[in-house]
Order: C-alpha cells, then sequence, then structure tokens
C-alpha cells in the first residue's frame, strides 16, 4: 500500500484528465491536493468534493501555468493553506495541431509557454519552497512518448514535450544535494477529454482496441504511477522516465 498520509500535492491542471487522476490517487494514498485549474472551475470544485468525501482536505487555485505570477500565487496559497509543500505534478499543457507548413506564430508560442514554460514556472516555485522547508520533495513532470515520436501536425507539442524530458533529468542532477526527487511519467495513448477535441467517440474506441495493450490508456493507470514515484518506496528514484504506454511505443 502507497502512503502518502502526511503529504501535500499541488497538481496542476487536475480539474480533469490526467491531472485528475493523479489528485484522485494521491487523495486515496493520504495526500491533502491543491487542485490547479485554468477554464473548468466547476469540474476542479468537483474533484476537490471528492477528496474531501475521503477524508483528506483540498483546496481549489484557479491559475495559468503560463503566468509566472500566477504560478507564485499558486504555490503561496497553498503553502498558506496547507503549511509546507511536498510534492508538485506539473501535468497541465496545452496543444494546437497544424500541420508545419501552416503553423502560427501563436500556436506555437502558446504551447511552449504552457507546456514547457509553465513546468518551469512551477518546478521552480515549488522547488524552493521545498529547499527552504529542508526535508525533500518531489517534482513530477508529466510528459508524453510525443517527446520522441514525432507525431505529424504536433511540432509545437512534440518539442515541448522532448524538452520537458531532459529539462527534468537536468533538474534532478541540480536538487540531489537537497533530496529533493524529479521523475518524468510518459503518458500513452489516454482517455481524456481533451481526446474528444480531435477523434469521435467511435474512433476513439476503435483505436483503442488497436492499441498493444488492447485499449486506451485510463487516468487512473497515470494516477497510480504518479503516486508510486511520488511516494517514500520511490526514495531511490530520481531523474527517471517512466513510460506507461501500453506499449505504444513498441509499435511507433
Amino acid at each position: 500500500m502507497i502512503d502518502l498520509n502526511g503529504k501535500v500535492a499541488l497538481i496542476t491542471g487536475s480539474s480533469r484528465g490526467i491531472g485528475r487522476g493523479c489528485a484522485l490517487e494521491m487523495a486515496r494514498a493520504g495526500a491533502d491536493i491543491a487542485v490547479n485549474y485554468r477554464t473548468h472551475p466547476d469540474e476542479a470544485e468537483a474533484v476537490a468534493e471528492e477528496i474531501r468525501s475521503m477524508g483528506r482536505q483540498a483546496l481549489v487555485v484557479g491559475a495559468d501555468v503560463a503566468d509566472r505570477s500566477a504560478v507564485e500565487n499558486l504555490v503561496n496559497t497553498t503553502i498558506d493553506e496547507f503549511g509546507h509543500l511536498d510534492i508538485a505534478v506539473c501535468n497541465a499543457a496545452y496543444s494546437k495541431r497544424e500541420p508545419f507548413l501552416e503553423m502560427s506564430i501563436e500556436g506555437m508560442q502558446r504551447t511552449l509557454d504552457v507546456t514547457l514554460w509553465g513546468v518551469f514556472h512551477v518546478a521552480q516555485a515549488s522547488a524552493r519552497q521545498m529547499v527552504e522547508q529542508g526535508r525533500g520533495g518531489c517534482l513530477l513532470f508529466i510528459s508524453s512518448v510525443h517527446a520522441f515520436i514525432p507525431v505529424p501536425t504536433s511540432l509545437a507539442y512534440n518539442a515541448a514535450k522532448a524538452g520537458l524530458n531532459h529539462m527534468g533529468a537536468t533538474i534532478a542532477n541540480e536538487l540531489t544535494p537537497h533530496h529533493i526527487r524529479v521523475n518524468t511519467i510518459e503518458p500513452g495513448w489516454i482517455d481524456t477529454p481533451g481526446e474528444r477535441n480531435y477523434a469521435t467517440e467511435e474512433e476513439i474506441q476503435e483505436g483503442g482496441q488497436k492499441l498493444p495493450w488492447g485499449r486506451m490508456g485510463s487516468i487512473e493507470d497515470i494516477g497510480r504511477a504518479a503516486t508510486f514515484l511520488c511516494s517514500d518506496a520511490a526514495d531511490y528514484i530520481t531523474g527517471s522516465v517512466l513510460r506507461v504506454d501500453g506499449g505504444i511505443w513498441l509499435r511507433s
């Protein structure tokens, strides 16, 4: 049984999708959760209520991770509410799928601002707090198999995730003296609301059956992996990348 009792976890983009899965699984393991959202406040409140129903504490904070001042307020509000911060899951992301020859500067910039710079902002603000606390901590980056599979029409997202992987390893290297572990998860094709922006329900279900594991990944699959990596059971793991994709890369 993974135990996160006494831990406080800040999870960006946790009103839905993978972030929601991480928030609920960590709460089941005993953590109190700061639920972050940008555009879905009602869903963020629903996640918080589900966490509270487990007997854990939950805080809901709206913030765009691309905005440095908003991120600093997010971390400070979490500290004001809970008194400390032990885990930061950098999950919030943005992607605008466009063919390279037709890409807009705006789409490229926004993707990098959220998916790469947003992780930097949250990681740095959280790590500074953990260093000040002097009791270690854990940063977890939610990357993607897009970091190494050059999926067409996803140039900005692919580049951001590839950069995120190397950024995570570099930060891990620098934070070992503080006993702050930094790891990365590479999800494959996960069943999330965002997938409905690019495919019909029928296409999603049929596509999932063709994957090596015979189904799409669930947010619980990622949440359980995240909970393990942020627990004391993974105390000797830092600078690692864990692929949670049902073997999708095997056929890439």
